[in-house]
């Protein structure tokens, strides 16, 4: 079996270094893989390599598009020629290869999921899991190893141009997606990850969702209560289900960045949960530790001392070497962080099988240097998970839509005439989000609201204008034809919302990042925004269709929340809708003629700019709050039940001890659930407000949520609520403590009167607390 000690300090420096942006590692040139000089250089360098980064990434940072990128059906044999050459001229220990796959596979051809926020809102852990399932078996299939992939982060500020990664601003409902993300990917089983499935690094660790101001990156001055009970519990939960590896955020925890923090690296991932696998660096994190270290060597001793293991295009750890040399870092140190990687290199069965990973190249792969060659394009390959994943993709875009408000109008006349207006209306790339790949030209699968519209209602019955962009204006003639296509309707749709839209002439910062936003580019790393209001243009198109006294559905698709107030003010039906993917127009269309709309917000909507935070598991204030704004939360975290099913806790007797919640125990709590509509498919979430002894409550937690299928009629759900929905999160683990409960299911954020008891008592009965 291959260790640290079997390599030389050369080789060890190498396998913990993942320095290359993959795409420049290989060229297609005359229908074969290529290996370029930057790959040759690199190898030479160190002796091999730990890891590659994105030989299959396709987008506008990597310059990689359907004329120059690697055919679908043929990379595996792009990895392959990678592999060979890397063992043939290294000290022969293969490389892993690791992708974005943040939701779907960043290559060309690659399955595009709705967004995590769309997961988010629906709910479905049972669809999340066979999603991740299908999304690896391709990964696989095509040659890579790791999937790096988000979840880890709770969206606090809406400002975070990031929101869109996450599941929602919910610890619980973050936890709950993200393991069932990590089983599906990686499969259930300890131990080895074999064929059609990969292994996971889960990002970001941890609480960037808490940056200063919603800025990327920037710290979270939160305590240790805050970071445990909300950024540590998906972590937690990624851990338990064998996650393969964390990233280490760019952030700071109080000043201590999380890429050189000991106690959350090594103190809480390792000795307190008892977690082993490996922790990479985010893109250049380590490079930036220079702002607490002297000079290169110092970063990268602090990073590994810390507890990482792999980096990711860090100059930084190239320089390990140096601080061996200067007693900076122990040879122990670094043999450690080298056998993690190979044992995960065991894990995905590297180190137990033939270097190449996948279908062998025909003969060597050649060197060409690395500014040369025009590659081939091919048709997509119908991969495993293609066959399957879009009657996955589709359910989980409809799945996605909110109905937040309707005055009556919906579902609409489907033998009306729908006047569909706004810059989202007939945009593709406005649904997919950020880190999404080139689509193909001629794409099925794929639906615009206004493609979608008219494939039920005919040309002639949709008159379309866009009216504005998202974040300017089109002029007047543009006003002017959206009035006039609203003045030839019975109703009028408003498609409004933002976009994660990246254009191959935009800059990018040497992460990725888009670095300067494009004139309409409103989401996605390196957009934050300092207001998250609609933009002025989308309100006064908003409003010249108000003006038409026709009943107005807006539809705002968009990857964060956004201030709505105005907006409601000014239609008879809202619906938002978190990036839904490409086939996210027939999801919309559906709500609005058959009445599908089935989600639930995953995060609060302020009711106007600057009012953050407004989650709704906030503690309880005993300030008054804003003189303007009595009430900041506009939208609450769970709206978009619908109007045809209520839910109720069912009475009863609900006490366990806090000895037998850490044994195992569990308590079930029924929630009755009654529909007075056809059978339909809806999320069943549970609420507790927690009653500690001397802690401030939350306003509400989400306990526990099930997403079932409802008949006509009264049905009852039940929940076995165990340590973790019990339990407190204080430490980053669930620990039982004795607590009152109350427990509601209803719409309501504060606890109300009738709210079911449950008691975690101690040995002698007690809660603690006296109601």
């Amino acid at each position: 079996m291959i260790t640290a000690s079997a390599l030389s300090p050369q080789n060890r420096v190498g396998q913990v270094n993942q320095r290359l942006k993959g795409w420049e590692a290989l060229r297609w040139v005359d229908g074969a893989p290529r290996v370029t000089d930057v790959l040759k250089r690199e190898v030479d360098r160190f002796g091999g390599l730990g890891a590659i980064y994105g030989v299959l990434r396709a987008d506008p940072w990597s310059e990689v598009n359907w004329r120059n990128g690697i055919p679908p059906e043929r990379s595996a044999e792009a990895c392959a020629a990678v592999q060979e050459y890397v063992t043939r001229n290294g000290c022969g220990v293969p490389v892993l290869f690791v992708e974005e796959v943040p939701h779907g596979l960043q290559a060309l051809g690659g399955t595009t999921l709705p967004v995590n926020l769309a997961l988010g809102a629906g709910m479905d852990a049972g669809l999340t899991e066979e999603l991740a399932a299908a999304v690896a078996a391709e990964v696989r299939a095509r040659g890579t190893h790791v999937a790096l992939v988000s979840g880890l982060d709770v969206l606090r500020d809406p400002r975070w141009g990031r929101a869109e990664e996450c599941f929602g601003e919910d610890p619980a409902l973050a936890a709950l997606l993200v393991a069932a993300t990590v089983r599906g990917m990686q499969g259930t089983a300890p131990g080895p990850i074999g064929a059609g499935r990969v292994a996971v690094v889960a990002k970001h660790l941890a609480a960037q969702g808490a940056g200063i101001g919603g800025r990327n990156g920037s710290g979270a001055p939160i305590g240790p209560r805050e970071l445990g009970e909300v950024h540590l519990r998906p972590a937690h939960a990624a851990a338990r289900a064998g996650v393969a590896g964390f990233m280490a955020a760019y952030n700071d925890v109080d000043g201590v960045p999380c890429t050189g923090n000991r106690e959350l690296l090594t103190g809480v991932l390792r000795e307190d949960w008892g977690w082993d696998g490996i922790v990479m660096a985010d893109g250049t994190a380590i490079d930036r530790l220079r702002d607490s270290t002297p000079d290169p060597a110092a970063a990268a001793a602090l990073a590994l001392r810390a507890g990482v293991d792999l980096s990711l295009w860090d100059e930084a750890f190239t320089h390990l070497g140096e601080a061996l040399d200067r007693g900076l870092v122990a040879e122990a140190e670094l043999d450690r962080a080298v056998d993690r990687v190979l044992a995960l290199k065991r894990r995905v069965g590297l180190l137990d099988e033939p270097a190449a990973s996948g279908p062998a190249a025909s003969g060597p792969a050649a060197s060409v240097p690395v500014a040369s060659g025009p590659v081939a394009s091919g048709p997509v390959v119908d991969l495993p998970a293609s066959r399957n994943v879009a009657r996955l993709v589709d359910r989980a875009a409809r799945q996605a839509v909110v109905l937040v408000r309707d005055d009556g109008v919906l579902p609409l006349d489907p033998s009306g005439v729908v006047a569909l207006i706004g810059p989202n209306a007939d945009d593709l790339d406005a649904q997919l989000g950020d880190y999404t790949p080139p689509r193909p030209a001629d794409d099925p699968g794929a639906s615009t609201v206004r493609s979608a519209l008219v494939a039920r209602l005919g040309e002639e019955r949709v008159p379309h204008a866009p009216g504005s962009r998202v974040r300017s204006a089109l002029g007047p003639d543009a006003l002017a034809a959206a009035r006039d296509a609203v003045d030839r309707a019975d109703v009028c749709v408003l498609v409004l919302g933002g976009t994660s839209k990246r254009s191959y002439d935009d800059e990018f910062a040497d992460n990725g990042a888009v670095a300067e936003s494009a004139a309409d580019t409103t989401n996605g790393e390196g957009v934050d925004l300092a207001s998250i209001a609609l933009p002025l243009p989308q309100l006064e198109l908003a409003r010249a269709a108000r003006s038409s006294g026709k009943p107005v559905v807006a539809v705002v698709v968009d990857g964060r929340p956004r201030a709505l107030t105005e907006l409601a003010g000014l239609v008879d039906a809202l619906l938002v809708v978190p990036f839904p993917g490409p086939s996210g127009g027939a999801a919309v269309v559906g709500a609005l003629l058959d009445g599908t709309a089935s989600g639930r917000l995953p995060a609060s909507f302020p009711v106007a700019d600057g009012v953050f935070p407004v989650a709704h598991d906030e503690r309880v204030e005993t300030a008054r709050g804003y003189a303007d704004q009595r009430r900041p939360v506009g939208i609450p975290f769970g709206s978009g039940s619908p109007p045809s099913v209520t839910t109720r806790v069912r009475e009863g007797e609900h006490r366990i001890s806090a000895a037998a919640l850490e044994s195992g125990g569990s308590l079930r709590v029924a929630v009755e659930v009654v529909s007075t509509g056809g059978p339909r498919s809806v999320a069943v979430p549970l609420y507790g407000r927690r009653h500690e002894l001397g802690v401030r409550p939350r306003r509400r937690t989400l306990l526990a949520v099930r997403r079932v299928l409802c008949e006509p009629g009264e049905s009852v759900v039940e929940f076995a609520l165990g340590l973790d929905e019990l339990g407190s999160w204080a430490t980053g683990r669930p620990v039982a403590l004795p607590v009152e409960i109350g427990a509601w299911s209803g719409d309501e954020v504060d606890e109300p009167a009738d709210a079911v008891r449950i008691s975690v008592t101690d040995e002698g009965g007690s809660t603690l607390w006296r109601r």
